[in-house]
This record gives structure tokens, C-alpha cells and sequence, in this order.
């Protein structure tokens, strides 16, 4: 993990705010929310013709992606899934009536958990992650939030080839 001094001040109060707000969305795109609102339970396993993935997938992988920047950013000894498998759910649809909902629960958990981090005055954003090979906190959150957004984007598409959007 970066090194943390307590006797610093916070010369990167604004650059926090500014990955904050990345990372939760809004702004010029869809937030996390929005983008999960009400999928019928019966369209969530569903791969609409012309796309890659059904929601579920898109939902899965991006909690896993997630999942694994967070840990990389913070866990010494985190190992990475395969890739790009290990990314991705074993099925177009969800395992059970309650999987959706989990993956969900835990994509949140790990957004508030990494939103944590950057907002933590003492998380070194510049320093270059020790168990890394050059990947910094900065870089590690911008990642985050550039996949997330990528991935809420493919979401409504795929929302809207089922007819599943407003």
C-alpha cells in the first residue's frame, strides 16, 4: 500500500473531489443506479440480438473489475483473476432469483470502499503502489471510473435493445 503520513496536509483535497465525483457518476453520465433501476428479472439473462452480453454479464463484470482494481490498490497480496475469463460470469444469466441483487450489493460495497480510500487525505494518490510495476492510487481510481462508466454505457444499450429502458 502507498505510504501514509499522518503529518501531512491535504495538498489533493480538490483532486479528490473531482475522482469522487467520477467514480460515483452523474454529471454527463448515467450513475450506478439509474443504470440498474428496475430490469425486469426476466430480461437480466437476456443477450438482445447485435449485443455481446446480457445484463447480468455486464453487471458481473463490471463488480468483478472493480472488485480487482480495489484489492490490487490496496492488498499487497491480492492475486488478479485470470484474464480475461476470470472477468466475466460463467453464463449469460444470473446463477439464481437473488444473484442480481448481490452482485449489486457488492458492486456498491466496493464503490463506497474505494471512494473511502481516495477520499482518505493520508491515501498517497501519487506514489506508485509497492506491489505494483508503476500502477499509482491516481491511476487505479481513474481506471475504475473510466470502466465503470464504459461498462454503465453498455448497460442502457443493452437496456434498450430489450426495450427495458425509459
Amino acid at each position: 500500500m502507498p505510504s501514509k503520513n499522518k503529518n501531512i496536509t491535504d495538498r489533493d483535497a480538490s483532486l479528490r473531489q473531482h475522482l469522487l465525483s467520477m467514480l460515483t457518476g452523474g454529471h454527463a453520465h448515467a450513475d450506478f443506479a439509474t443504470a440498474i433501476r428496475n430490469i425486469p428479472p426476466t430480461l437480466c439473462g437476456k443477450r438482445p440480438k447485435g449485443a455481446a452480453h446480457s445484463p447480468w454479464e455486464v453487471l458481473e463484470h463490471m463488480r468483478i473489475a472493480q472488485w480487482d482494481i480495489l484489492e490490487f490498490s490496496r492488498n499487497p497480496v491480492h492475486q488478479s483473476p485470470d484474464w480475461p475469463g476470470g472477468y466475466w460470469p460463467g453464463s449469460p444469466a444470473p446463477p439464481d432469483a437473488k444473484a442480481w441483487d448481490r452482485s449489486a450489493r457488492a458492486f456498491r460495497r466496493d464503490l463506497k470502499a474505494m471512494c473511502d480510500f481516495v477520499a482518505d487525505p493520508l491515501t498517497d494518490l501519487h506514489s506508485r503502489i509497492p506491489h505494483g510495476d508503476g500502477q499509482t492510487i491516481l491511476r487505479e481510481a481513474l481506471l475504475a471510473a473510466d470502466h465503470n462508466s464504459y461498462h454503465l454505457g453498455e448497460l442502457i444499450v443493452v437496456r434498450r435493445l430489450l426495450k427495458a429502458w425509459e
